[in-house]
């Protein structure tokens, strides 16, 4: 049996909003309330980067159309004891899934780890 940190990308749509940065902001608060309700305070909920298309550089994932923003958010949950990677990702998926309905997920990246490791996605 092995650890794995499990890296998932959510889209998250927010309504009635004027700016990027107010976007960004309801979308994780509203993520990391909904995974509160569900006692999932060990998943970390942060804005996702991509990449831009003419010059590589990272930004925040956040697009804004008509008052209503789709955010791209990324959310990291340490799975202990899984059979497989890929055991460790339906079991994330499914964790997270319950607690976000309706919320699409897809996995990101995959870390399998020791329980006395630090670990870092970097830009995951």
């Amino acid at each position: 049996m092995s650890n794995y940190l499990v890296a998932m990308e959510a889209a998250w749509l927010v309504r009635d909003v004027g700016d990027i940065d107010d976007a960004i902001g309801v979308a994780v608060s509203e993520a990391g309330k909904r995974l509160n309700q569900k006692n999932m305070d060990y998943v970390e909920v942060e804005v996702g980067a991509t990449g831009c298309p003419a010059c590589g550089e990272p930004f925040d994932s956040a697009f804004i159309a008509a008052h209503t923003a789709l955010v791209g958010l990324v959310l990291e949950m340490k799975v202990f004891n899984a059979e497989g990677e890929e055991h460790a990702q339906r079991i994330a998926k499914s964790e997270v899934g319950g607690a976000l309905r309706d919320v699409p997920l897809s996995i990101v990246e995959t870390i399998e780890f020791d329980e006395d490791e630090e670990i870092d996605f970097g830009d995951a």
